[in-house]
């Protein structure tokens, strides 16, 4: 699953790593989350800008801390340690994502990347995933809501919201409105 949602961040057509959306101070706020169905062990981080992949920061968080959730300037310290390469805000820019953020700048108002065009659904990415031992995991990676403010957060990085696995039951990776998902406990309440 990180290989697949790294493939998808790598693209500017995606809501995630690349293709992200503009905040409404003009930045990229990333959030990405993975957990192992076998162990049930999960990584998460949330507000990180200029990582090329936050699911690969996600794993880290995951197989290289104690924790399963950083955030902020903490998230990026602990990608610094790693020695993560810090992109410049250039390799983000997408004229489409700019444009989009245009549109709304300087409003309250904040949309789904793809609310203005229905025939264009390439928002946040996940993948689920199942191996030959019947081991499954999920993975999900977004750049949130345009125009987003207050450091705001959906379920994308929420263990159990957004993302979920659990080999006794299924994985699961949300897409879409992200507060609706972290009010129902979505992807836990699926395995459930």
């Amino acid at each position: 699953v990180e290989v697949a949602v790294k493939f998808l961040e790598d693209s500017h057509l995606f809501n995630a790593g690349k293709g992200s959306v503009f905040t409404a101070a003009g930045t990229h706020e990333m959030d990405a989350s993975i957990m192992d169905g076998k162990t049930l062990e999960a990584g998460a981080v949330s507000l990180i800008t200029g990582i090329k992949n936050p699911v690969a920061l996600a794993k880290d968080v995951m197989e290289k801390s104690e924790h399963v959730f950083l955030a902020g300037d903490g998230a990026m310290q602990f990608a610094k340690q790693l020695d993560y390469e810090v992109k410049d805000a250039s390799y983000f820019y997408d004229e489409f994502r700019h444009n989009q953020w245009l549109e709304i700048k300087d409003t309250d108002s904040f949309q789904l990347d793809h609310a203005t065009k229905k025939d264009s659904k390439f928002g946040t990415v996940g993948a689920v995933a199942c191996d030959k031992n019947g081991n499954i995991a999920a993975a999900t990676s977004t750049g949130g809501m345009t125009n987003k403010r207050f450091d705001r957060i959906g379920d994308s990085p929420i263990i159990g919201a957004g993302t979920y696995a659990n080999n006794t039951t299924c994985a699961v990776s949300c897409t879409g409105h992200g507060e609706f998902f972290l009010r129902a406990v979505v992807a836990y309440d699926v395995s459930c």
